[in-house]
């Protein structure tokens, strides 16, 4: 874990105090859809100095983290159905990865109300209309400053706008901020709020720096906030960022040229932003990847404990745990061994397969394989390694793409457009960094299928099983009961009752009706 200037530490502890206080405003408010509005815009001296603009910054990113980890959503939408991954005895878990998604449990009316997001929503938009006001009145406060705080609010709006519409399909779509009016507005086709999206990243892109702090950035040249790179690394969207979220709504939608294309910038231009391969200890360790902050981590929501930012919830490991690893006898959700040894088919494989040594199991990826239950232990960040009894606190960042991932986003694009050899380039890039042979084509293989295995065992716990699903039976069309699945719109969520009863102009998901 790395270690920061007192200056540092306590700046970051204040960022964390006014994530807090932007949601309590938030959720404190009148309604707008069914999702409560933030009143800081209305405050006599908001919106004056670069305080203002810094802490709406962070509390929008804030806001996104808890609209994603809360209740350990992230996971739940994007591991448990039809995944990898079994519930062992908690009901509302079994609901999920049963698909029995209007079951009545308090869990689920949780994670399917969306106003968590559009609070993220609202916030980005009241930056994006209120900071040419800071650069007006505070001298500090510079142009290029301005461009990249309001390039950050557009990117979180539609990174915000991609991550529900992969929950719900069509969603309302609101383009301004909205203090205290109740706005009955209905749902707008997905290809609408992708197209949105997809255009606001792409304007943002073009004012995003691939590095915050740095003295030869010509986007932002100097310190960011009065900070260097050391404290940014991680934390904020970046060039990078924009280009990985622009692939993955190319590639939801099946736009796999335009999906070639935005990866080709990636990986043109990843180096520029200091980012690399993950190693296999890195991707494991306690202190790897999932903690603290690194250039690796292209989109990512942290949860340093330097900063004082440990919980109990949001984290895959509240889930997935048990002993040996913290003092609780069964975790709520498990791999299987079947699935354990359908998905690592090679010996070699670092992640999970046999030591050579002493012929046991690697424990990478899975401790206790030879008990009733494996644990799953490939993420395992505890605030300072302690536990106390069935309670611990977890520090482990909320991780949405790394290089790996994307590097097979972009084989899966090019496999689909028929450049087998350069896909295929791109796979054995990752199998060889994990240990694994070089796949090569011929009778009886098929490189997309084992692009998609690759991904599976790569981001296994990511929260990308369930969206990968999707994208490879679309490609395929060999399963009859999932194809009717994508065709009757099955593969989105039931809207929570309290958000149809909020706004009248909602319709639920006719699968779910």
């Amino acid at each position: 874990m790395k270690s920061f200037e007192n200056k540092n530490t306590r700046f970051s502890r204040l960022l964390f105090l006014l994530f807090g206080l932007a949601l309590c405003l938030t959720v404190s408010c009148k309604k707008a859809l069914d999702v409560p509005s933030s009143r800081l815009a209305n405050e006599d001296g908001h919106w004056t100095t670069l305080q203002d603009t810094r802490s709406g910054l962070m509390a929008t990113y804030g806001l996104m983290r808890v609209a994603m980890a809360e209740n350990n959503a992230h996971w739940l939408w994007g591991e448990l159905r039809k995944g990898d991954f079994n519930a062992s005895s908690r009901s509302d878990l079994k609901s999920i990865v049963s698909s029995d998604l209007n079951a009545s449990y308090p869990l689920l009316q949780n994670i399917t109300n969306w106003r968590k997001f559009y609070a993220v929503i609202n916030s980005a938009s009241l930056l994006i209309e209120r900071a040419s006001e800071v650069l007006k009145a505070d001298v500090r406060y510079t142009e290029p400053n301005y461009k990249v705080d309001v390039a950050q609010a557009r990117a979180l709006r539609a990174f915000a706008y991609f991550y529900m519409v992969r929950i719900w399909g069509d969603v309302p779509l609101i383009t301004s901020s909205h203090d205290g009016t109740f706005q009955m507005k209905p749902r707008t086709d997905q290809t609408k709020v992708l197209a949105y999206a997809e255009s606001e990243l792409i304007a943002a892109a073009r004012d995003l720096p691939y590095i915050y702090g740095q003295e030869n950035n010509e986007l932002l040249p100097g310190l960011y906030y009065g900070y260097n790179s050391d404290r940014w690394r991680g934390a904020l969207f970046t060039k990078i960022s924009a280009y990985a979220i622009l692939s993955h709504i190319a590639a939801w939608q099946s736009h796999y040229i335009d999906a070639a294309v935005y990866t080709d910038f990636i990986m043109t231009n990843y180096s520029k932003a200091n980012i690399g391969y993950t190693t296999t200890t890195d991707l494991t360790a306690a202190d790897g990847i999932f903690n603290g902050q690194s250039d690796e981590q292209i989109v990512c929501f942290g949860f340093n404990d330097v900063y004082g930012e440990s919980t109990v919830n949001g984290h895959i490991e509240q889930l997935v745990l048990a002993a040996p690893l913290i003092a609780r006898q069964t975790p709520d959700i498990y791999v299987s061994k079947d699935s354990i040894s359908a998905a690592f088919t090679d010996l070699n494989d670092q992640r999970f397969g046999l030591d050579t040594l002493s012929g046991l199991p690697r424990t990478n990826y899975f401790v206790n394989y030879s008990g009733e239950t494996p644990v799953f232990s490939k993420i395992k960040v505890l605030r300072g390694g302690s536990t106390n009894g069935n309670f611990a606190i977890y520090s482990s960042n909320l991780l949405f793409t790394r290089l790996e991932e994307l590097v097979l986003l972009r084989a899966e694009a090019l496999a689909v457009l028929g450049q087998s050899i350069d896909a295929a380039t791109l796979l054995n890039t990752i199998r060889k960094n994990r240990g694994l042979g070089s796949f090569t084509e011929g009778p009886g293989k098929d490189l997309i299928r084992e692009i998609f295995e690759e991904r599976r065992r790569e981001l296994m716990g990511e929260g990308w099983r369930w969206y990968d699903l999707i994208r490879y039976n679309k490609i395929k069309k060999t399963d009859p009961a999932f194809m009717a699945l994508i065709n009757s719109k099955g593969i989105y969520w039931p809207i929570a009752k309290e958000v149809l009863n909020a706004n009248t102009t909602l319709v639920q998901n006719s699968y779910w009706k």
